[in-house]
């Protein structure tokens, strides 16, 4: 007993103190009820989340919100079975459609889209025209196509308007999940990714040609073009061909001299480099102003 205290006083002062919780923040919303599988805001609409609600998965790293577009329903849920695998990630929404895709993002905001290439209405190139739209629409968003075409054209057409944020990954190496998980951060930051199988592939198919436009490299800008494309930084190029980094940058600067490839920021030579040329382009002329003139 309390000191100076009645039994009245005591029982009451145990009674608050029994009742003394710690408080709960208010979310979800009234309304807004609590989706499946433990994510708080799985399936709310961005614009009925409340400020600050992405998750943390670790010290310091937001979680990131995924929209999943692929009309196959067998593919589309080996997707989602595979990225839910993946820490440190969730999926707000899946998709058939393009129209579905374009209405997914508006409602969720989400920080990366996976996409295939072919998916109703027509079944051409949806998952591309969606990307280059999102360019404009919603410029800090990544996408990652998946595609079962090695076909420099789909990957042309993916980074024509820039490299920021985008990715093309071969369907057979969805399953590698090290490989999947690395594509989705990697375009979540803005970086740009390419299947290296795809690279390789087509790298030795035009070179076997006889007016390949990649002739007029040597064997070692060859090596560090290809190393290049998959986005490795100089540093890993040149640990992987065993040179030294400042060699690295000096076959990087003679590769984009003979490809006719002038600066620009928006765009990145690197792996435009390897792709443009695979597809068998030759770089327009810049206009009289430079990149981005008239």
């Amino acid at each position: 007993m309390l000191a100076g205290a009645t039994p009245t006083d005591t029982q009451k002062a145990g009674r608050a103190g029994a009742r003394a919780a710690p408080r709960q923040p208010p979310f979800p919303r009234p309304g807004i009820p609590r989706p499946a599988y433990g994510f708080p805001y799985l399936g709310t609409p961005a614009n009925h989340r409340p400020r600050g609600s992405a998750r943390v998965y670790a010290q310091g790293v937001r979680e990131l919100t995924l929209i999943v577009a692929e009309d196959n329903l067998l593919v589309r849920e080996g997707v989602l079975r595979l990225v839910a695998g993946i820490e440190g990630v969730r999926v707000a929404a899946s998709c058939s459609h393009y129209d579905e895709l374009l209405a997914a993002v508006d409602n969720y905001a989400p920080d990366v889209v996976i996409t295939d290439i072919r998916m109703p209405p027509g079944h051409r190139d949806e998952g591309i025209r969606a990307a280059n739209r999102f360019r404009t629409s919603h410029p800090d968003l990544g996408v990652l196509v998946l595609s079962q075409f090695l076909d420099a054209a789909y990957v042309l057409a993916l980074l024509e308007e820039g490299t920021r944020g985008r990715g093309y990954l071969l369907k057979d190496h969805v399953d590698e999940v090290d490989r999947f998980a690395g594509a989705i951060r990697t375009v979540a930051a803005g970086g740009s990714f390419i299947d290296d199988d795809v690279v390789d592939v087509l790298v030795r198919s035009r070179t076997r040609t006889v007016d390949s436009p990649l002739a007029s490299l040597s064997a070692r800008e060859l090596e560090v073009l290809t190393e290049m494309a998959t986005g490795a930084t100089n540093s890993a190029i040149a640990e992987s061909l065993f040179v030294s980094a400042h060699s690295v940058e000096k076959h990087a600067s003679a590769i984009f001299a003979k490809l006719g490839l002038a600066e620009d920021v928006e765009v990145n030579r690197r792996v435009k480099a390897v792709v443009m040329f695979l597809a068998g382009r030759t770089p327009e002329p810049e206009p009289a102003g430079g990149p981005g003139g008239s």
